[in-house]
């Protein structure tokens, strides 16, 4: 399948590659089915959307930030997508580049949860306080790498 992105271009997608989002992302409750692609630079991927060629977010794996990441989802939030086991669990975080050349930051409370088996997504909000909207990604691989 081919997709038209704003910041790649024309690229093609697997089936595998789609996922739907039942409710959307916050502030994007109408856009519905997105692909998730490699960026260009690891470990990055791209959310593009199938509905609006402009709409991308980039996406990180959590756990390549914060090692002891947790997360506490009810298991009645977690069936909306059909998951009732870990292991069908990928999880993502938003990035934010900001064009100020502020700090890069990921949205660890705000994580996008896929079910690997159906492919439906949803994005969830954590209670716990050790986890920001805007945690920063360059700051905590320096912490990382000195530990």
């Amino acid at each position: 399948m081919e997709v038209k992105t704003k910041t790649m271009g024309t690229v093609s997608i697997d089936e595998n590659q789609i996922v739907e989002f039942p409710h959307g992302l916050f502030g994007f409750e109408d856009y519905h089915r997105y692909a998730v692609i490699e960026a260009e630079y690891q470990p990055f991927y791209w959310l593009q959307s199938l509905d609006e060629s402009s709409l991308a977010f980039i996406m990180v794996d959590p756990f390549l930030i914060v090692a002891d990441y947790e997360l506490d989802i009810d298991d009645k939030t977690l069936l909306e997508i059909g998951l009732d086991s870990p292991q069908d669990v990928i999880l993502f975080s938003i990035v934010t580049i900001p064009a100020d050349g502020g700090p890069v930051t990921a949205n660890l409370q705000g994580p996008v949860v896929i079910n690997r088996r159906n492919n439906q997504a949803l994005q969830v909000i954590l209670s716990d306080s050790r986890w920001t909207t805007k945690h920063n990604i360059i700051k905590a691989l320096k912490s990382k790498e000195n530990k």
